[in-house]
């Protein structure tokens, strides 16, 4: 009809390589404490190799992506760094969770994690290492898992409602089942009803063997997921009389720290 704009033929095309280039660097984010190799990069986003080394190279050029020249393994680049600092400052829950975590490591002598969610993910934003001489560092600080592997991400995960939770466990699942043989659809969804049943996940060895994980989501005002709190310990350390008392120091602090963010929320209107 006269009068209407034809559809850019082009937006849909910028738009997709946008989305495949996120998708790259999200799958970097998962790999980035060993690397990654260019097959391993085709195989989680699913893109030709030809498609997925011209992304590398696009975002080697603006210093998103570095690799090392030996091993020609691909890592996140310094310029990820510069813009997750500036981001930082936006985002707040490291700063108010800082001193629940330190009395969590401090009562538990185990490690504590703090985790945020990243669309179909968790990515670890902090931790603290309790005093006890065998420590469980499963996470370190931006490693990133699909929702519902281990035991932070499996908190947020159950947080969410029906829908969105059936979404994510479809979307998840074959990734899941790379941390686990275990972690298929049917056992995620499992899990989701049995923390929602219990108000704490629990994974016990099914990513580690030997290690065990409680978490527990901590919800902004609106009942919408802002965190979860874990603490993850050897399996003799997490038999059910102390994983008990280890779930009450949690909601303890779970409740503190959601007065907290409900602080924050509040403070713009105070004045």
């Amino acid at each position: 009809m006269a009068g209407l704009m034809a559809a850019d033929p082009t937006a849909r095309t910028g738009t997709q390589s946008v989305e495949r280039a996120i998708s790259v660097l999200r799958a970097l984010a998962a790999r980035n404490t060993s690397g990654a190799r260019l097959v391993d990069l085709v195989a989680d986003v699913g893109l030709t190799k030809a498609t997925v080394r011209r992304l590398l190279s696009v975002l080697q050029r603006e210093g998103l992506v570095s690799q090392d020249p030996e091993t020609r393994r691909y890592f996140l680049g310094i310029e990820t760094f510069s813009l997750g600092a500036a981001a930082g400052a936006r985002f707040e829950i490291r700063r108010l969770a800082a001193a629940t975590l330190s009395r969590l490591a401090d009562a538990s002598e185990d490690t504590v994690f703090l985790s945020v969610r990243s669309t179909f993910d968790a990515i670890c934003v902090d931790r603290r290492e309790g005093n006890f001489p065998i420590r469980t560092l499963t996470l370190t600080i931006g490693d990133r898992r699909p929702l519902g592997v281990g035991a932070g991400s499996l908190a947020l995960l159950a947080s969410l409602g029906e829908e969105e939770t059936a979404s994510v466990i479809e979307e998840n699942a074959p990734r899941a089942l790379r941390h686990s043989p275990l972690l298929d659809a049917g056992r995620l969804a499992e899990l989701v009803h049995r923390t929602r049943a219990d108000g704490y996940s629990f994974n016990g060895g099914l990513i580690v063997a030997g290690m065990s994980a409680i978490g527990v989501a901590v919800l902004g005002p609106r009942g919408e997921p802002e965190a979860s709190l874990s603490i993850a310990a050897i399996d003799a350390r997490m038999q059910p009389e102390r994983r008990a008392w280890l779930v009450s120091l949690l909601q303890k602090e779970r409740l503190q720290l959601e007065k907290e963010i409900a602080k924050r929320v509040r403070a713009p209107h105070a004045s």
